[in-house]
């Protein structure tokens, strides 16, 4: 059995403005295993990315982390002391953020910045660590890592720069990367590049990966497990291949019927109507049911559903399933995988 590397449990995550309170991450649980991809998906909006800051505690006022678990390999990151988890980031657990131009320092050669994660964590000297620098630009598979280790990133393609990005995030070998939107922007032969080395990377040193993503043929890729959000909660999650051959909540297929598919040519591609909710007034009982095709009165009342079981080791959050699955909706083997 697989050992556990990451368990979050009931984290939540809250913004404050006038007197009133949006959680942006509601009660969210999820597991990463040792060497795993877990993706976890949904519109914008939904919370994928300030679960992500919560885990290394990165999220900044008005935001604030009110309660739950994050424990890697059994130590609680929330309730660290800020010195020891200064050592956690970058060393155990390294972040991919979502735009590289914005992440990396203007002013400091892609060189340089890769050698400052190693000189922080492993003390390298300063020779030595511009030196695995230049390695590191080598591994990621940037052409010419002595010259790109001194170009500025305006000097550097999106590709490039995201690739520096990544040579950062494994500088340290880290147990476990947050990937957050890795593909963002870039083009398609880029983006499968991108893929192709993190799958690399992760066969080569055994690493996890979290992606964060709302890229459903990135998960087709990438992904081993998947957690859908929705409104700040996780309300499906399973095994990637189970979850496109046969969603277990309405918005997860909503998500997959909105995908282009290579064997339909001239499908029409359908939409979720609606928007993601306020998360100043999230409505009652299912956060999902405004939008929901199969919602009855029951999925407005009360709390929002829980997690419960709808297959082995697939769990969804709706009231409406029948037998475990989508009233009207057959299974379909491999199909949403063809993207």
């Amino acid at each position: 059995m697989t050992a556990l590397l990451l368990r979050v449990r009931d984290l939540r995550t809250c913004f404050r403005r006038d007197c009133r309170a949006a959680w942006a991450v509601d009660g969210v649980s999820f597991d990463v295993a040792e060497g795993e991809t877990l993706a976890l998906v949904g519109e914008s909006g939904c919370g994928k990315t300030v679960t992500a800051l919560s885990i290394l505690r990165l999220v900044e006022p008005p935001g604030s982390i009110e309660g739950g678990e994050v424990l890697l390999r059994g130590r609680d990151l929330l309730r660290l002391p800020e010195r020891a988890l200064r050592s956690v980031r970058g060393a155990e657990i390294s972040m991919v953020f979502q735009d590289p131009m914005t992440s990396l320092d203007p002013v400091q050669t892609a060189g340089r910045q890769v050698a400052e994660a190693l000189r922080a964590h492993r003390r390298l000297p300063r020779r030595a660590a511009r030196l695995e620098a230049v390695g590191l630009l080598e591994r990621v598979g940037i052409p010419d890592p002595e010259l790109r280790a001194r170009a500025y990133p305006h000097q550097l393609s999106g590709g490039l720069r995201q690739r520096v990005m990544i040579a950062m995030a494994v500088a340290c070998a880290p147990r476990l990367i947050i990937a957050d939107e890795p593909t963002t922007a870039l083009d398609a032969t880029v983006q499968a590049q991108i893929v192709s080395l993190l799958r690399d990377l992760q066969r080569t040193s055994g690493m996890s990966i979290l992606v964060i993503t709302h890229d459903m043929g990135l998960v087709a890729e990438l992904a081993d497990r998947v957690a859908v959000m929705y409104a700040g909660k996780v309300v499906e999650s399973g095994p990637a291949g189970a979850l496109f051959d046969e969603p277990r909540h309405p918005y997860t297929a909503g998500l997959f019927d909105s995908m282009a598919r290579l064997h339909a040519p001239g499908e029409a591609l359908r939409v979720i109507p609606g928007d993601v909710p306020d998360p100043f007034a999230f409505p009652s009982g299912c956060r999902f049911h405004p939008r929901g095709p199969l919602a009855a009165p029951a999925c407005a009342a009360g709390g929002a559903p829980p997690l419960a079981e709808a297959a082995s080791g697939h769990l969804s959050a709706c009231l409406r399933l029948e037998g475990g699955r989508i009233p009207g909706r057959p299974p379909r083997p491999g199909g949403g995988r063809a993207a």
